[in-house]
């Protein structure tokens, strides 16, 4: 059983046809992993590397919609199968103490081993303020252009907060604010926080440091900004306050997860 259908898992499976394993592979949302949830026609630095059946995939930076292409006449092309919108919900030993038994949203399975294939994305991080459930509020950002001429709220400071803000600030007719809970965008990188600056002075999008989204109503959202507090227009927003990793479900399965914080 191999769970989880990016890079990792795609590779995993191709391996597991190539030595003639009986294998199959799941995964509970789409083919990618997390490149499937890059922004429309972002750039991913990769590098030229081994697939098992295909041989060499020599890309060196390119648009995260071409790589998913390729990928998708890797599976046609070679034949594999994988489940999709099949989520893992348990991973118990089978009776005896040999292999696995593998509870999924769909089916049961009895394997020998399990690949877990399953990244650091986890959960989206939620705000937990009234209002979220709102179908305006998107945690992710796929096509800056759905936004064209709308009030747009991004929360966050990191990559892809920062990301997102300018992109939609490029389309004609958006008002893009940034919300961050800190002082300065200490986590993004340098090219993302000069293209921020270069914007915010052109007055394309306005930052708002030391800011918390309080409430988010139909047409407005509610920000506390240091000691106070008003409402802005709003069409909607894009939460990217990174996400909560899968160590609950690793844990759960009987997998030790250490934390441990270094020093710089």
């Amino acid at each position: 059983m191999i769970v989880g259908a990016g890079p990792a898992g795609l590779t995993s499976t191709l391996a597991a046809k190539e030595s003639g394993l009986k294998s199959i592979t799941v995964e509970q949302e789409e083919l990618g992993g997390t490149v499937a949830h890059f922004p429309r026609r972002k750039l991913v630095m990769t590098q030229p590397a081994i697939l098992p059946i295909v041989g060499k995939m020599r890309f060196k930076e390119v648009q995260k919609e071409e790589l998913i292409e390729y990928w998708r006449n890797v599976e046609k092309q070679t034949g594999i199968a994988i489940n999709y919108s099949e989520r893992v919900d348990s991973i118990e030993p089978a009776p005896g103490g040999t292999g696995f038994v593998i509870k999924t949203n769909q089916s049961s399975y009895d394997t020998r081993t399990v690949m877990l294939a399953i990244g650091r994305r986890g959960s989206p991080r939620q705000l937990g303020v009234p209002g979220e459930e709102l179908p305006k509020v998107a945690y992710r950002l796929i096509d800056p252009e759905q936004y064209q001429d709308m009030h747009v709220l991004v929360v966050g400071g990191g990559d892809s907060a920062l990301e997102a803000a300018t992109s939609i600030a490029a389309e004609p007719g958006t008002t893009v604010t940034l919300s961050y809970r800190s002082g300065a965008f200490s986590r993004a990188k340098p090219k993302n926080r000069d293209k921020v600056e270069a914007m915010a002075a052109e007055n394309r999008l306005r930052v708002l440091f030391n800011s918390n989204v309080k409430e988010i109503k139909d047409g407005s959202v509610v920000i506390e900004l240091e000691d106070r507090t008003g409402a802005l227009k709003n069409d909607a927003v894009i939460v990217s306050a990174g996400g909560i990793l899968p160590s609950a479900f690793l844990k759960k399965i009987g997998i030790n997860v250490e934390t441990k914080w270094g020093s710089e």
